[in-house]
């Protein structure tokens, strides 16, 4: 906070954080990124999404996500309570505005950590929020770390793959591009985008 003093007429404004969205393709290791970014950048919050997906062995509601039903994500979208919201890999994810929002006006930096399509949303309603895309080395290298993190079925690891190399064609539209081929300079590249 900082303070402007004009003789007896003193006003007083308050620091907005910054917003950070972090995306890519499923499996590209954003949840370790972020995991890193929260513990390295004190004045860093993390605005938790909804999801109508079910939850993941060791995943808690509030935690990871919110886990909601289709009927109350429904609602939240008739209400216009979301920043942003897609359809990824057959269920609804979406950021609420108010938690974003309550977050800058304190004067914190928010990390998003979401797909590719809720990214382009937040820009184009917050166009200096900074889009933070995590590629894999390759296709393969994505392959293998699906396919081994042993948490979806076969078919499932089909459709983000198939999705994967749609989101990986839009990688330009972003602010920064981080490829995880090694993780430690991974999170030092995304250290110092946010501070």
């Amino acid at each position: 906070m900082y303070r402007k003093n004009e003789g007896a007429n003193t006003e007083y404004r308050m620091k907005t954080g910054k917003l950070f969205v972090l995306s890519g393709p499923s499996g590209v290791g954003k949840g370790t990124l972020r995991q890193h970014a929260l513990n390295n950048a004190p004045n860093l919050k993390y605005s938790i999404s909804c999801t109508t997906r079910k939850p993941r062995e060791g995943e808690t509601d509030g935690v990871e996500y919110r886990f909601i039903s289709h009927s109350q994500f429904q609602e939240y979208i008739s209400r216009e309570l979301f920043l942003e919201y897609a359809h990824v890999h057959e269920d609804y994810y979406g950021t609420l505005k108010a938690d974003v929002i309550s977050e800058l006006e304190a004067g914190h930096d928010v990390l998003l950590e979401i797909d590719v399509q809720g990214a382009l949303q937040v820009k184009e309603k917050m166009p200096g929020a900074v889009l933070i895309f995590v590629a894999p080395p390759s296709v393969e290298v994505l392959t293998q770390r699906l396919t081994g993190r042993h948490t979806d079925s076969e078919e499932s690891v089909k459709v983000r793959l198939g999705n994967a190399i749609g989101e990986l064609a839009l990688k330009d539209k972003y602010d920064y591009v981080i490829v995880n081929d090694d993780l430690d300079s991974a999170c030092e590249e995304l250290r110092k985008i946010i501070l």
